[in-house]
């Protein structure tokens, strides 16, 4: 054979043989990924062997001491706090990540501190101010935006299954199947987060608490409207009466033309909410960047009077600057 067929016959067998493999491979990733995404979290544990009683407490990130119950503003944001971190399926409780927050915050407050003696720059009252702010920036603020960001992913995960769910939970209830076992079928056949969720519920209630009230705590926790109107939907039926699937079906309809509707309004304010987030955190990364990579840049003048007046000036307005962004785009629909 001459050179000229058999180069390029060698060329398509190596080309085939890689796109053999590759659909192989692909194959492989997909079906297992499949598999993975049909069972939630709570069945992952329950098949690793773990107690009813530990996956209840880790899914809940149950802690004895509720934020919410501190008073005034500290206690709302407390309590926002702890919204954020169990929504953002954070491996940790509230407390302690507020712990490891506060930890890091306070370890790179006494470095900065130290690193300027150091350096001889000398500990001022603006070198502590500007220490404090770079390590709340850091420490506490950068952490809890991811949280947020996270968090809000997961929320919007979770109210785009909701319609889905109750559209199995209809169907199961049309097939002849109690409220209880519907709701388990959600918690067997639904994704994360719902899925756990639910199983939650189906595994509180096993325990011996009250349908109602699990549903009510599951709603408060993840803060849903449309979750606050099923659990209504099923405290009027089981009060009065009714036919409990035609109203969760009008609910389903109902929640999907609010959503139609929301991701319009989402899509005309999505400039303005991208605005919002980019000067939320522009400032802080780039103050927390030019630190780093150069702290003289501040410390420098940090004992200068017009410095501590300065920076305090400047805290108070991009603080001012934040509120008044989050209360525009905060689009209620």
């Amino acid at each position: 054979m001459s050179e000229a067929f058999i180069r390029p016959f060698v060329l398509i067998l190596i080309f085939g043989t890689v796109f053999l493999v590759s659909e192989m491979v692909l194959s492989a990733w997909r079906a297992r990924g499949g598999s993975a995404r049909a069972i939630n979290r709570r069945l992952q544990m329950i098949e690793q062997g773990n107690d009813r009683r530990d996956i209840i407490t880790h899914i809940r990130k149950q802690s004895t001491n509720s934020f919410g119950a501190w008073p005034g503003v500290l206690g709302r944001f407390l309590g926002r706090f702890e919204a954020i971190v169990r929504s953002s399926k954070l491996a940790l409780t509230p407390q302690q990540a507020l712990a490891i927050m506060l930890g890091a915050t306070a370890f790179l407050f006494g470095i900065i501190l130290i690193s300027a003696a150091i350096l001889g720059l000398g500990v001022s009252l603006g070198t502590i101010q500007l220490a404090l702010v770079l390590a709340i920036c850091v420490g506490f603020v950068l952490p809890m935006l991811f949280m947020a960001q996270a968090a809000q992913k997961r929320r919007a995960k979770m109210q785009e299954q909701f319609p889905i769910a109750l559209d199995i939970f209809v169907r199961g209830l049309r097939a002849g199947h109690p409220i209880a076992s519907a709701l388990d079928l959600l918690a067997t056949e639904m994704e994360d987060p719902i899925g756990s969720e639910f199983g939650l519920v189906t595994d509180e209630v096993a325990y011996g608490a009250d349908l109602r009230d699990s549903l009510q705590d599951m709603a408060e926790r993840w803060g849903l409207e449309d979750m606050h109107m099923f659990v209504v939907s099923l405290s009027v039926q089981s009060e009065t009466g009714g036919n409990l699937a035609e109203i969760l079906e009008n609910l389903s309809r109902v929640i999907r033309e609010r959503a139609t509707m929301y991701m319009k309004v989402r899509a005309l304010s999505s400039e303005g909410r991208m605005s919002a987030k980019v000067l939320t955190a522009l400032p802080i990364g780039t103050f927390a960047l030019v630190f780093l990579t150069n702290p003289s840049f501040y410390l420098e003048y940090s004992s200068d009077p017009a410095f501590i007046i300065g920076f305090s000036v400047l805290i108070g307005l991009y603080l001012l600057g934040v509120i008044i962004i989050r209360r525009m785009v905060d689009l209620k629909v």
